[in-house]
């Protein structure tokens, strides 16, 4: 482990429902940037007057949080980026799951692959137009004005399960100028369908979308391969990565010349993962739709799911009926295959980890590097936060904790970072990870229950130097 970082909180949000997405942004005739919080059930915050109200609320046009029974959902306001030109333009994008486009889902009575049934490998999702969960919507909005309005529909896009859509999903890239979404593998468990490194399917990829090429549709043709956009739209896309599993957006770091990217992966059953990568020339969705070579032998940056998950091959857990637990290679064809076209990650921690010093993860929610300095051990590092720590005392508590950009061929260590417990007897769940455009600030969202459906029980907190407020 890496030296533990001292740091505090400094709240600046609270009673607000689940953050999704935190960025900084100025408004058309401003001279200073202000705070955005985009939340789960559809309301956008920003700063005004030494608080936060209302900038937008989309909550008619979101779907219903926790339809599909219980109180947990990866589902709603899922995106929020602002063009570079937003002060100018007034333009910035949205990604949501649509209100009343809910289905039964792919397949409704879940799934595990069992390695000594070779059906349950090679599983295709069928019947698309009836066997699906839900439409997740990409759209371009413009503030005139006070008031923001809906512009144009950039994607509709089918989703076989309700998790796994991605969550701080969009940005916009600071070396091609174009949006970027980033799509997880369409949920349920271990990618049951395999979409994530099907290079015809649109889930599991990291997108490139040039916003000046997209046509103006008011709704967009609902689509979730490649090759069903139609010809105009498939031709304002470009495929950077796939292999994404569930990924807490894509931030970017000045380094050099250009720019180096980082991906939190959530994983599986047994790790979390942050993977680095610089620039590589994305592919045409055109090419993409078409499976021409190189777009799947090389091009593609791959972090590996489902064959691996992290630096691990993607394992099952099975009950010795002891106490105790064995773990076989869930997909061991697709794990050798990948072995040596996918990424390795900058850095790991797991679900389970007996050794000193360490924390036990349930899910990487936010990945941000910092260019600030008044946390002067942090600045240059990789912050990033876990939703829970296991086997934790107590309420429960998220992680924060940091890696160390790339140094070398090995995997980096992460070390924590120490931000006491200012949270009281109420539960904390950490569930995203944001900064301000220039990352010379990070923002940590906090959630005090994991039933979405309870309303405004969430705040966002600034990381500070070593006090707490």
């Amino acid at each position: 482990m890496l030296a533990t970082i001292n740091a505090g909180l400094r709240a600046i949000a609270r009673g607000i429902d689940l953050p999704t997405a935190i960025t900084g942004a100025v408004l058309p005739g401003d001279a200073f940037e202000r705070l955005f919080i985009a939340t789960q059930p559809g309301e956008i915050l920003y700063q005004v007057n030494g608080g936060f109200d209302t900038f937008l609320d989309i909550g008619d046009r979101v779907i219903r949080l926790g339809a599909g029974g219980g109180g947990y959902d990866e589902r709603g306001l899922l995106g929020l980026a602002f063009h570079p030109e937003f002060r100018e333009n007034g333009l910035f994008y949205l990604h949501y799951s649509a209100r009343g486009t809910q289905g039964p889902g792919a397949l409704p009575g879940g799934f595990l692959p069992d390695p000594c049934r070779s059906e349950t490998l090679r599983l295709s999702w069928e019947n698309r137009v009836a066997r699906y969960d839900h439409v997740d919507v990409v759209e371009e909005w413009i503030l005139r004005g006070d008031s923001p309005r809906r512009r144009r529909g950039l994607l509709r896009l089918l989703r076989p399960f309700f998790n796994h859509n991605g969550v701080n999903s969009l940005a916009f890239s600071p070396e091609t100028g174009r949006l970027v979404l980033v799509t997880g593998d369409g949920g349920a468990a271990y990618d049951p369908f395999n979409l994530a490194q099907d290079d015809g399917e649109i889930a599991g990829k990291v997108i490139e979308i040039d916003v000046d090429r997209v046509p103006m549709y008011d709704e967009a043709p609902v689509a979730s391969r490649f090759a069903e956009l139609p010809p105009d739209v498939r031709a304002a896309l470009a495929v950077v990565a796939k292999g994404v599993r569930n990924a807490s957006g894509l931030s970017y770091q000045r380094a050099g010349g250009g720019f180096a990217k980082y991906l939190g992966q959530v994983g599986q059953d047994l790790t979390e993962a942050i993977f680095a990568f610089d620039s590589r020339r994305p592919v045409p969705a055109e090419r993409v739709a078409r499976r021409e070579a190189p777009a799947s032998g090389g091009e593609l940056i791959n972090f590996g799911w489902r064959g691996w998950e992290g630096n691990l091959p993607a394992l099952l857990p099975k009950g010795c009926g002891n106490g105790e637990s064995q773990k076989t290679v869930a997909y061991f064809r697709e794990c050798v295959e990948l072995a040596t076209r996918r990424i390795p990650p900058l850095a790991s921690y797991y679900h389970e980890d007996p050794r000193d010093g360490r924390f036990a993860g349930t899910a990487l929610t936010g990945v941000r590097p910092y260019a600030g300095r008044e946390i002067a051990s942090l600045a240059g590092k990789i912050a990033f936060c876990d939703y829970l720590k296991k086997a934790a005392a107590g309420p429960a508590r998220g992680v924060l904790a940091y890696a160390a950009p790339r140094s070398g061929i090995k995997e980096n260590e992460i070390g924590l970072i120490d931000i006491g417990d200012p949270f009281g007897t109420e539960a904390a769940f950490f569930v995203s990870l944001g900064s301000n455009s220039d990352h010379t600030r990070l923002f940590l969202g906090v959630y005090a229950t994991a039933n979405v459906t309870e309303r405004h029980r969430g705040a966002v907190y600034e990381i500070v130097p070593g006090i707490a407020i």
